[in-house]
Protein backbone atom coordinates (compact mmCIF):
# COMPACT_ATOMS: atom_id res chain seq x y z
CA UNK A 1 0.00 0.00 0.00
CA UNK A 2 1.40 3.36 -0.94
CA UNK A 3 1.74 6.14 1.56
CA UNK A 4 -0.02 9.40 0.82
CA UNK A 5 2.07 12.01 -0.97
CA UNK A 6 0.34 14.78 0.99
CA UNK A 7 3.09 16.35 3.16
CA UNK A 8 0.49 17.07 5.85
CA UNK A 9 -0.31 13.35 6.16
CA UNK A 10 1.79 12.07 9.07
CA UNK A 11 0.30 8.58 9.00
CA UNK A 12 -2.27 9.46 11.64
CA UNK A 13 -5.18 10.15 9.28
CA UNK A 14 -7.95 7.59 9.82
CA UNK A 15 -8.53 5.09 7.02
CA UNK A 16 -10.45 1.87 6.42
CA UNK A 17 -9.12 -0.84 4.10
CA UNK A 18 -10.26 -4.27 2.98
CA UNK A 19 -7.83 -6.94 1.77
CA UNK A 20 -8.23 -10.57 0.79
CA UNK A 21 -5.53 -13.02 1.84
CA UNK A 22 -4.97 -16.21 -0.20
CA UNK A 23 -3.03 -19.28 0.83
CA UNK A 24 -3.29 -21.77 3.66
CA UNK A 25 -5.09 -19.30 5.91
CA UNK A 26 -8.19 -21.15 7.12
CA UNK A 27 -8.17 -23.57 10.04
CA UNK A 28 -4.65 -22.61 11.15
CA UNK A 29 -5.25 -19.70 13.58
CA UNK A 30 -4.74 -17.00 10.95
CA UNK A 31 -7.81 -14.92 11.93
CA UNK A 32 -6.86 -15.11 15.61
CA UNK A 33 -3.30 -14.00 14.76
CA UNK A 34 -4.65 -11.14 12.60
CA UNK A 35 -6.95 -10.00 15.41
CA UNK A 36 -4.06 -10.01 17.91
CA UNK A 37 -1.83 -7.94 15.62
CA UNK A 38 -4.67 -5.51 14.81
CA UNK A 39 -5.42 -4.95 18.49
CA UNK A 40 -1.71 -4.38 19.22
CA UNK A 41 -1.78 -1.68 16.53
CA UNK A 42 -4.94 -0.08 17.94
CA UNK A 43 -7.10 -1.02 14.95
CA UNK A 44 -10.78 -1.89 14.71
CA UNK A 45 -12.38 -4.23 12.20
CA UNK A 46 -12.76 -7.91 11.41
CA UNK A 47 -11.27 -11.00 9.81
CA UNK A 48 -13.57 -13.57 8.24
CA UNK A 49 -13.27 -16.76 6.25
CA UNK A 50 -14.76 -16.71 2.75
CA UNK A 51 -16.31 -19.68 0.95
CA UNK A 52 -13.44 -19.82 -1.57
CA UNK A 53 -10.73 -20.32 1.09
CA UNK A 54 -9.56 -16.72 1.51
CA UNK A 55 -9.61 -14.59 4.63
CA UNK A 56 -11.08 -11.11 4.22
CA UNK A 57 -9.57 -8.52 6.56
CA UNK A 58 -11.22 -5.16 7.19
CA UNK A 59 -9.08 -2.80 9.27
CA UNK A 60 -9.79 0.73 10.40
CA UNK A 61 -7.56 3.19 12.23
CA UNK A 62 -4.57 5.42 11.60
CA UNK A 63 -3.08 5.09 8.13
CA UNK A 64 0.31 4.13 9.55
CA UNK A 65 -1.14 1.33 11.70
CA UNK A 66 -3.29 -0.03 8.85
CA UNK A 67 -0.27 -0.03 6.51
CA UNK A 68 1.74 -1.89 9.17
CA UNK A 69 -0.95 -4.58 9.46
CA UNK A 70 -1.05 -5.04 5.68
CA UNK A 71 2.75 -5.42 5.67
CA UNK A 72 2.54 -8.02 8.46
CA UNK A 73 -0.10 -9.95 6.51
CA UNK A 74 2.13 -9.90 3.42
CA UNK A 75 5.65 -10.38 4.72
CA UNK A 76 7.48 -13.55 3.83
CA UNK A 77 8.95 -15.04 5.83
CA UNK A 78 6.86 -13.82 8.73
CA UNK A 79 8.80 -12.11 11.50
CA UNK A 80 5.78 -12.40 13.83
CA UNK A 81 5.14 -16.17 13.64
CA UNK A 82 2.10 -15.84 11.41
CA UNK A 83 0.33 -19.22 11.14
CA UNK A 84 -0.33 -20.91 7.81
CA UNK A 85 1.18 -19.63 4.61
CA UNK A 86 0.23 -16.61 2.53
CA UNK A 87 0.33 -16.83 -1.26
CA UNK A 88 -0.98 -13.31 -1.93
CA UNK A 89 -2.64 -10.30 -0.37
CA UNK A 90 -4.91 -8.21 -2.58
CA UNK A 91 -4.33 -4.54 -3.21
CA UNK A 92 -5.96 -2.71 -0.28
CA UNK A 93 -9.38 -1.28 -1.13
CA UNK A 94 -9.61 1.99 0.76
CA UNK A 95 -12.89 3.48 1.99
CA UNK A 96 -14.11 6.07 4.46
CA UNK A 97 -13.78 5.02 8.12
CA UNK A 98 -17.11 4.13 9.74
CA UNK A 99 -18.18 5.89 12.90
CA UNK A 100 -18.67 3.82 16.03
CA UNK A 101 -16.57 0.82 14.96
CA UNK A 102 -14.63 -0.55 17.93
CA UNK A 103 -12.72 -3.73 18.63
CA UNK A 104 -11.51 -6.34 16.17
CA UNK A 105 -13.52 -9.51 15.72
CA UNK A 106 -13.14 -12.90 14.07
CA UNK A 107 -16.21 -13.75 12.03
Amino acid sequence: METSLDPRDDGLQPVRVTVSVRGRVQGVGFRWWTRARALELGLAGSARNTDDGRVEVVAQGSRGAVERLVRLLSEEPSTRHRPGSVVSVSTPLESEPRAGVTGFVER
